[in-house]
């Protein structure tokens, strides 16, 4: 039987989860477990994992960072990056879906979670799942301000509703959401966020990415087309909240940075397991007769499973520092520029020595296993496309630059775009 067909035969066991899982429970790694039963083959055959997805949304996984006296999961953000870490070993594809979400989580709805009632929050204790539809292929700066998406006033509303209109690419999770938030422009210049439902007409979200890699993100275009917005659905950007807060992208920007280092555990694991399914199986001039006691594989196992430790150490470090930013604002109140700067320094540093280490581990794996390695049965290509493919997000080299900068000169680093 295919291989990556006999991991999956049986039917996995999934936990059942009575409200939003905490940190730490045993029940959460075996949800990421029986994610992880399937990730090569629906790679493989690429298939998307509504499934997967759906697991997520009944254990209330988007609500984990949300107060545990309201029924969230009342995690920290190490907490956080710790579970997404595990989730992206297991499936870095679902792993990637919830980057979206947990960013809008931050920026709208943890300023929020005082009132239980208020219906974004409500929604994600209820378990549902936020995507973005942000990205313009028309501008020719990524992560500028200037959007062509508009939200005007609807002439038919009474009640001050708004229509949408516009294309956006990259709309990563947005394919799995139960809303969407679209980032648009209203008619005085001011930009603005419209949070709707995923089915509301006029909204067709097309599964058109066409990557190397996160085949199965749900990265693709969607359209708006005269869609309708209620008022009380658009918040408009003002200063110091949301987007307009510096260094605001600093955690989906650590979130890819995690998703990497979960590759790496990944290829870790699919390494040890490559080797000893070879057996006595050796090359004829090789120091050893089998491939564990051979000192060469036994040599790249240790840098890969040194690489694993490396970034994982690594991201979390640049979770802690985004930590100790949050709990300045939530103690002292306000945003705390030296700390969110700090945060985001670390997240740049993480990410230019992570997306390297990653690269070179998924690469490596095939060191271990000879020719064998490369055959599409165990889909092992996959950890180095899915990799290569978050690194190529943002590049570590424009990041390098501009933490050589402020090494050399102390100057900050950009304040908005995807720092």
């Amino acid at each position: 039987m295919n291989a990556i067909l006999q991991a999956v035969d049986a039917a996995p066991s999934v936990p059942h989860f009575d409200g939003a899982v905490r940190p730490g429970a045993p029940e959460l790694q075996a949800l990421f477990d029986a994610i992880a039963q399937g990730a090569a083959q629906r790679d493989s055959t690429r298939s998307h994992p509504y499934e997967a997805v759906a697991w997520l949304r009944q254990a209330r996984f988007g609500a984990f960072r949300l107060p545990a006296a309201i029924g969230g999961g009342g995690a920290t953000l190490r907490q956080l990056f710790e579970a997404v870490l595990s989730l992206g070993a297991a499936d870095s594809n679902v792993a990637h879906v919830l980057r979206n979400h947990f960013s809008f989580i931050e920026r709208f709805v943890v300023p929020l979670a005082g009132d239980p009632t208020h219906p974004w929050v409500k929604a994600v204790l209820d378990g549902a799942i936020f995507g973005l539809a942000s990205g313009e292929l028309a501008s020719r700066s990524v992560g500028q301000r200037h959007l062509e998406t508009t939200l005007v006033p609807d002439p038919d509303d009474t009640q001050g509703g708004w229509l949408l209109n516009g294309i956006k690419f990259y709309s990563t999770g947005s394919l799995y959401a139960d809303y969407v938030l679209v980032r648009a422009h209203t008619p005085d210049g001011t930009n603005a966020s419209a949070v709707i439902p995923a089915d509301r007409q006029g909204l067709q979200l097309d599964d058109d990415w066409d990557g190397i890699g996160q085949r199965l993100t749900g990265t693709g275009t969607t359209h708006l087309r005269q869609v309708r917005v209620r008022a009380d659905e658009v918040l408009l950007d003002s200063a110091g909240a949301n987007y307009a807060l510096a260094y605001s992208s600093t955690l989906p920007q650590l979130f890819l940075t995690t998703v990497a280092a979960g590759i790496v555990r990944a290829v870790e694991a699919d390494a040890i397991a490559l080797v000893h399914r070879r057996g006595d199986r050796n090359f004829t001039h090789s120091p050893a007769e089998r491939a564990v006691d051979d000192p060469v594989i036994q040599q790249s196992i240790g840098e890969i499973s040194s690489a694993a430790f490396a970034t994982e150490a690594t991201v979390l470090a640049a979770a802690d520092a985004l930590d100790r930013a949050d709990q300045a604002r939530q103690t002292l109140g306000g945003e705390q520029a030296e700390l969110a700067h700090a945060a985001a320094v670390a997240a740049a540093k993480a990410k230019v020595v992570v997306d390297e280490l990653a690269v070179r581990a998924a690469s490596q794996l095939f060191d271990v296993g000879g020719a064998s390695a490369a055959t599409q049965r165990y889909n092992l290509d996959r950890h180095w496309r899915n990799v290569r493919t978050l690194a190529s997000h943002n590049p570590a080299t424009l990041k390098a630059r501009s933490v050589g900068e402020q090494a050399l000169h102390g100057t900050e680093l950009p304040r908005t775009g995807f720092f």
